[in-house]
């Protein structure tokens, strides 16, 4: 049997000094809206959307909701604030949904076994994506999604199109973004400089001015020099 979440509608004013009137009662405010109906503010139990949010299904748990002895509607957790401090829950948006349409949802990933690249390789098994969003009936939304990576070797990748898939549901998150991989942790090699900057590589040596030219190839280039100097120049007389 599905949970029953009775919500009292909220009269008067709707604002901050109304909430807060709200939480002192030990409700928590809520807007209740969808599936053809205008949005209604109302008051629900905390113990009973923690109850829902802390379930295997988690916020995608299909409940009934009644409003005021009303028929009671089905209907699901969309959105939630809590309080940064004592992280209690301050506001609640519910959805009402009909069960014969398709809904967009995030579920989470499950990631089972110990890959290779860890057991044997001394890889790091990372998961970049924690939860993928898919398209499905209400009924068909799974709790989350089983992918086994114990196979998965060292730099290998499961991407989404790895997951199970099934024609109760779509996938909405690209094919192929990466869901898991094996890594590994390296130290940094520091590449020796070029020869030519070797020493501006050596401490100590910044702003050196450069080795002095060898006497000899100093006293052979003068030479040269003044015999360029005294020889004629093309065309002139003897």
């Amino acid at each position: 049997m599905p949970e029953v979440v009775v919500a009292k509608p909220r009269e008067g004013k709707f604002n901050k000094n109304a909430a807060r009137r709200v939480r002192r009662a030990g409700k928590i405010p809520a807007v209740l809206y969808g599936s053809g109906h205008e949005p209604m503010a109302v008051e629900v139990d905390p113990k009973q959307i923690t109850r829902i949010l802390y379930s295997e299904t988690g916020h995608n748990t299909i409940f009934d909701v009644e409003v005021g002895g009303s028929a009671a509607a089905k209907a699901m957790i969309v959105d939630w604030q809590r309080e940064p401090i004592k992280d209690q829950l301050i506001h609640i948006d519910l959805k009402r949904i009909a069960l014969d349409k398709p809904l967009r949802v995030h579920v989470r990933v499950k990631l089972l076994g110990t890959p290779i690249g860890v057991k044997t390789q001394g890889g790091i098994l990372d998961q970049v994506m924690r939860e993928v969003e898919i398209e499905c009936l209400p009924a068909d939304i799974p709790s989350h999604i089983d992918v086994d990576v114990s196979g998965l070797e060292m730099h290998h990748v499961v991407r989404v199109n790895g997951l199970p898939h099934s024609d109760k549901i779509k996938y909405l998150t690209p094919e192929d973004a990466t869901v898991a991989h094996v890594i590994s942790i390296r130290e940094e090699v520091v590449e020796a400089p070029p020869e030519g900057e070797a020493a501006a590589a050596v401490p100590g040596t910044e702003g050196a001015a450069a080795p002095a030219e060898p006497e000899v190839a100093k006293k052979g280039k003068a030479e040269a020099e003044g015999a360029a100097a005294k020889k004629p120049e093309a065309g002139a007389k003897k």
